[in-house]
């Protein structure tokens, strides 16, 4: 199918709703339904961001700049996962304890402002991951537009260039307790100090990065391609020692680079195979 025809099926879908709050992080997949959205329910169409310690300032902030210039209203909230022992103990499904506080959050507001429908930006390509939280959504009726309509991550993208979108080609940029290795307990602490090392990267003109954190270690995480050019630019003692003020004692730099979904090889092909 055309991306032309995918778009105006996206349309069609939300035409049909007639009325949708979009569960909006600020990523390319919730801003590009939220663009859509906007574009065919104007201001029968909100969206809502959820804002906890695994959210870095600097997305909630890309966030409030992207619904503006989309033109969409734009709502905060607060949401409480780190209170669930579920969700910081870190175990393999933690998504799904996120995305059902999520939705229990999103659900209520829609209820009361009279919203028929929740919306995430969940992708096709996304059901074929080991993601649990698609679970949690679609146990609260949340709906994935694109991924009803079979729109992969690249046909985000394109799509997101083709309506004018500045953010097309924006990192991916996944809550901050993806950095951390199932098993191993998340504090807001933990999160502060991944939180503060990724933004000092990306202030020295580093993205599309991760700093994955294990124990007192960090392990920094570049494109492949980059990795000699960091090496040969960065100041490593004044790096170091930035970090450690952070608050890791150890700095690391993975030799493989950044790959998505990286911490998800550690799991069983029993996991990765079930059905979300």
């Amino acid at each position: 199918m055309k991306l032309t025809e995918k778009l105006e099926q996206l349309k069609a879908l939300f035409g049909e709703m007639e009325r949708a709050l979009i569960a909006y992080s600020g990523g390319v997949d919730s801003t590009l339904v939220a663009k859509i959205a906007y574009d065919v329910l104007g201001d029968r169409a909100m969206a809502v961001t959820a804002v906890s310690p695994s959210l870095l300032p600097e997305e909630l902030e890309d966030a409030k700049i992207q619904a503006a210039t989309i033109g969409i209203s734009h709502q905060i909230v607060q949401t409480y996962e780190m209170e669930n022992p579920n969700y910081t103990a870190n175990p393999v499904n933690r998504c799904y304890f996120c995305k059902s506080e999520l939705h229990d959050t999103l659900k209520p507001l829609a209820i009361q402002f009279g919203y028929p429908y929740v919306v995430d930006g969940v992708n096709a390509d996304d059901l074929h991951d080991y993601r649990p939280g698609i679970q949690a959504a679609k146990e609260r009726g949340a709906r994935s537009p694109l991924a009803e309509v079979g729109v992969s991550k690249l046909e985000v993208r394109q799509l997101s260039q083709h309506l004018g979108l500045p953010w097309w080609d924006k990192p991916a940029q996944p809550c901050l307790s993806s950095r951390f290795p199932y098993g191993e307990e998340i504090t807001v602490a933990k999160l502060q100090r991944v939180g503060r090392a990724e933004i000092y990267l990306r202030k020295l003109g580093w993205d599309n990065l991760r700093v994955r954190s294990e124990g007192d270690t960090a392990r920094i995480e570049l494109a492949p391609e980059k990795i000699k050019d960091f090496v040969l630019a960065i100041d490593l003692p004044i790096l170091v020692s930035a970090f450690q003020e952070f608050g890791f004692i150890y700095v690391t730099l993975d030799l493989e680079g950044y790959r998505s979904g990286k911490l998800n090889q550690v799991l069983n092909k029993e996991i990765l195979g079930a059905k979300i």
